[in-house]
């Protein structure tokens, strides 16, 4: 009998007992005898049976399974959250089955439709984005969902997150605090409900209230980008700029460099998402440290609690963050 042929019938009729017993034996439950263990372990050892969680699941209507949804999964910022969201599913015996939403040959609500197909007990839903058609998709289910590194402005679904104006607002004045009074915007999708709802307009509230020029650049998502980008920062005579993705901030910082010009005397550059990359580049990225792996630890134990019925008290929560001033702004408003 192959391996993968065996069933749990099979066991069930080898050891002599019930369907009921092996289950409870590989799910460690200590209702049984342990004449009854040792022998069900010797047949499941003999026939080298390999539970199927999902079968598991579907026997004690839970599939012990968490749908992760990833925009991206080269990118440093979601796999640090997804490290937290991994320690606590772990540490709960939760499997996790991820759908990367990148490149998709099917849209979005399509891929999300696909995995909650697979009757997950919960979803946690990574991305800068939440379009209608995945809330639509998220609406014709009753599985919980928890939003990770996400905002939503309608607060429909519990969210892990920092305060994006806060951290913005704070990264503009280090830069007018040094005395740069062009202050510029890159951001990826400009429709994005972290970009349109929070980080737009915490920086058109900072221009106007400053009265500075306006400069948003938006569709800059990866190195290149950024590094073509910089002509038209120094056309503009931008000298201070707010990145929300470090491979654009790298990007922007090289071509600087490549130019001539000096970081920060000539532009300063801030991250607004740090990753390790912020630090082992040369020079370090002054960034926005939010608490990625907190972040994905704390959605998923919320997660937790929602699958299990449990009461939320808090379903917006928002942690801490740290602006960490390092060799491309001048700091000083520090000194």
């Amino acid at each position: 009998m192959h391996k993968q042929d065996v069933t749990i019938y099979d066991v069930a009729r080898e050891a002599k007992v019930s369907m009921a017993t092996v289950s409870r034996v590989v799910n460690g439950n200590s209702n049984v005898r342990e004449e009854t263990r040792q022998r069900v372990m010797d047949v499941i050892n003999r026939l080298h049976y390999q539970p199927n969680a999902v079968a598991q699941g579907l026997a004690s209507k839970r599939t012990t399974t968490v749908g992760l949804v990833v925009p991206d999964l080269t990118n440093l910022y979601f796999a640090e959250l997804s490290k937290g969201i991994d320690d606590i599913a772990h540490l709960y015996k939760y499997n996790i089955i991820i759908t990367s939403i990148e490149n998709q040959l099917i849209n979005e609500s399509q891929a999300i439709q696909s995995l909650l197909n697979k009757q997950v007990d919960g979803v946690i839903y990574m991305s800068n984005e939440l379009p209608d058609s995945t809330v639509e998709a998220f609406e014709r289910t009753n599985t919980p969902v928890v939003l990770a590194g996400t905002v939503d402005s309608r607060q429909q679904y519990p969210s892990v997150a920092i305060d994006y104006k806060k951290a913005d607002t704070e990264a503009f004045n280090t830069m007018l605090n040094d005395g740069k009074q062009r202050l510029a915007l890159v951001v990826g999708n400009e429709e994005a409900s972290i970009n349109h709802d929070y980080r737009l307009p915490a920086y058109e509230q900072f221009v106007v209230a400053h009265q500075l020029p306006s400069h948003v650049y938006h569709q800059r998502r990866d190195y290149s980008d950024g590094y073509n980008l910089y002509a038209q920062l120094q056309r503009d005579q931008i000298n201070g700029v707010l990145v929300t993705r470090d491979l654009v901030a790298c990007g922007i910082m090289n071509a600087a460099l490549d130019a001539g010009q000096k970081v920060p005397e000539d532009l300063e550059i801030i991250t607004a998402s740090a990753t390790q990359l912020a630090s082992v580049v040369r020079p370090s990225l002054t960034a926005v440290k939010q608490p990625l792996y907190d972040m994905g630890a704390v959605a998923m134990r919320l997660l937790t609690k929602l699958m299990n019925g449990e009461k939320i008290e808090e379903k917006q929560i928002r942690l801490p963050y740290e602006l960490m001033k390092k060799a491309t702004t001048a700091n000083k408003s520090a000194e």
